[in-house]
């Protein structure tokens, strides 16, 4: 990069139009992910309508800080409510609201803000040093790789469920078999729909999400709704205390969640929310303190979070250098590049260098404005729990509808988002773990893709999946990890 592009860049970032853009999408942003129901990809989605008004750089600067934002405000109520305000967040909801009720819940906030700005400064300066590189090894993968690292991913549920892994394998299948509902499949054949239209085009995972945690919480809140809120006490003072200790004590997690993040983002069709699961069982099985998990425990936040937020910035890799996108927000963000004339592809950073590292800097920009803003909405957020129960959770219950609905326009979705709301709230009543069966709702369609297209390419052949040298050894490592338990159990005898 040369010094007249630089300065160049910098001019069109600190223009007073793009700044003010800046924080309006990023108060925007907040909002957003701070509600359940309401997720960082509809964020983009409205802005888009916005984004037509509005030169190159901002429009591309709103879309980049609203989703940082709403990728961490989804934190706020995970925390607090044991409520995820976006997919991205279900992974360590549970970790989060347990160091809540323990009384740190100053120490979780605090984690989850941190190590997500560090998470998304270290997936941006991999994004600026090695776009090429990286999107040309991404666009290697194909079904056979995929196939693997979906599976690396489903035995994710083996850790996430250590203390009875018989119900989370349970919890995982009955995942797995909602995700099988519909028409969403390589055969196109219906299953389990019932001659029902709605349920052809398969079960929306979002309205599903807000009712096996938002709902069902409601549900177990109904019992005590005239009682004092429990976490109304709950002290929030300086939630940057700690940080540098734990950036110390848990400095490899923090990079090594950051690096998965920014890889599996920038495998198209990934994104945040199958990063930080896979993150989050990574910590809990790399930790010296897996018993602790679960329990209230802060290395998997610290983890979890960072990777999620490297992960939005490791997405834009294959949609800038090759217009294939990461996620569903770049899915979103490829178009607007198009309408900008931002052509994207190899040659967009020659084409159009000032404008790429004028969207870097934004990148930049909105993780460092994320430390004080964020802090501001965490404080604006415990206010919340000075209102009684009776009117906290009717009024949230009213915006997981609103979410519910928006997604597809359809009162299917509200309706999913009930039915599914009693049949967690039942499973967390007999020991079965929700955590699971999202993480089989999230990868199932995937896995099922990815196997029906290599045995198709393979002819039928099984050996198939580890003749190329990547899916070979992804593998490999899958089988290890699967065959885990088995070989610690014969170990003790």
């Amino acid at each position: 990069m040369t010094g007249t592009v630089l300065a160049q860049a910098l001019s069109q970032l600190f223009d007073a139009y793009v700044l003010w853009v800046i924080l309006g999408s990023a108060v925007f942003g907040l909002f957003v992910g701070a509600v359940p129901g309401l997720t960082a990809t509809m964020a983009t989605a409205l802005l888009v309508p916005v984004t037509f008004f509005m030169p190159p750089v901002p429009a591309i600067a709103s879309i980049v800080t609203a989703t940082a934002m709403a990728i961490f405000a989804g934190d706020i109520p995970s925390c607090l409510l044991r409520m995820p305000g976006t997919p991205a967040s279900a992974a360590y909801t549970d970790e989060a609201y347990a160091m809540t009720k323990k009384g740190q819940g100053e120490l979780a906030l605090g984690a989850g803000l941190v190590f997500s700005v560090i998470g998304g400064l270290f997936g941006t300066a991999v994004l600026i040093a090695a776009a090429p590189a990286l999107a040309e090894i991404a666009l290697r993968f194909s079904s056979f790789e995929y196939f693997w690292l979906v599976v690396l991913g489903l035995a994710s549920a083996v850790f996430l469920a250590l203390a009875n892994p018989l119900k989370g394998i349970v919890s995982l299948l009955a995942g797995l078999l909602v995700a099988s509902v519909g028409l969403d499949n390589p055969a196109g054949f219906p299953r389990f729909t019932f001659g029902n239209a709605e349920l052809a085009g398969g079960l929306t995972l979002i309205p599903i999400m807000i009712g096996m945690f938002a709902v069902s919480e409601i549900i177990r809140n109904v019992a005590t709704i005239d009682q004092p809120w429990e976490m109304a006490q709950t002290r929030i003072g300086n939630v940057f205390n700690g940080m540098w200790q734990l950036t110390r004590r848990y400095w490899l997690s923090i990079l090594r969640g950051s690096a998965l993040g920014t890889a599996i983002g920038a495998l198209p069709g990934a994104g945040a929310d199958i990063a930080a699961w896979m993150s989050y069982a990574m910590s809990k099985r790399f930790s010296k303190e897996p018993q602790k998990f679960g329990t209230g425990h802060v290395e998997g936040i610290i983890e979890a979070g960072a990777s999620n937020n490297s992960a939005l910035a490791g997405a834009w890799i294959p949609a800038l250098v090759f217009g294939i996108p990461g996620d569903s927000i770049t899915a979103i963000v490829i178009g607007v590049l198009y309408i900008k004339g931002l052509n994207p592809g190899p040659t967009i950073f020659m084409n159009n260098a000032v404008a790429i590292y004028a969207i870097f800097m934004v990148f930049i920009l909105a993780n460092l404005l994320m430390l004080p803003l964020g802090w501001a909405a965490i404080k604006g957020a415990k206010q919340m729990l000075r209102a009684p129960r009776c009117v906290l959770m009717p009024a949230i219950l009213l915006f997981c509808v609103v979410g519910s609905f928006a997604i597809n326009n359809s009162i299917f979705g509200v309706t999913l988002m009930l039915v599914f709301g009693v049949i967690g709230y039942v499973m967390e009543e007999n020991g079965f773990p929700i955590a699971p069966a999202i993480l089989g709702m999230v990868l199932g369609g995937m896995l099922e893709e990815n196997f029906i297209s290599s045995m198709i390419k393979a002819d039928g052949r099984l050996l198939a999946f580890f003749e190329r040298p990547i899916a070979g050894g992804l593998g490999a490592l899958a089988l290890a990890v699967l065959c885990f338990p088995l070989i610690r159990r014969a170990l003790r005898y």
